[in-house]
């Protein structure tokens, strides 16, 4: 859904922002190597986890959208 992409989206920014900022060429490189260029040959969701080392949160999405978010465990 639209939804799940906008989480993806937006958990991918905080990537680059944890890292120097949004031209991070290393976690461009990330970016690149595991989700851009691997077509269909790796698993969608393995591949974002090998570019995130995480699987995508919805922390990331809250906070862009201006919603106080903590994840409770």
């Amino acid at each position: 859904s639209y939804l799940w992409s906008d989480v993806h989206s937006a958990d991918a920014y905080e990537a680059f922002t944890e890292g120097k900022g949004a031209y991070d060429k290393v976690v461009g490189k990330r970016l690149v190597d595991y989700v851009f260029s691997v077509g269909g040959t790796l698993d969608e969701s393995e591949g974002y986890k090998k570019f995130r080392g995480k699987a995508p949160s919805i922390a990331a999405l809250m906070k862009s959208r201006g919603f106080p978010y903590s994840a409770k465990k």
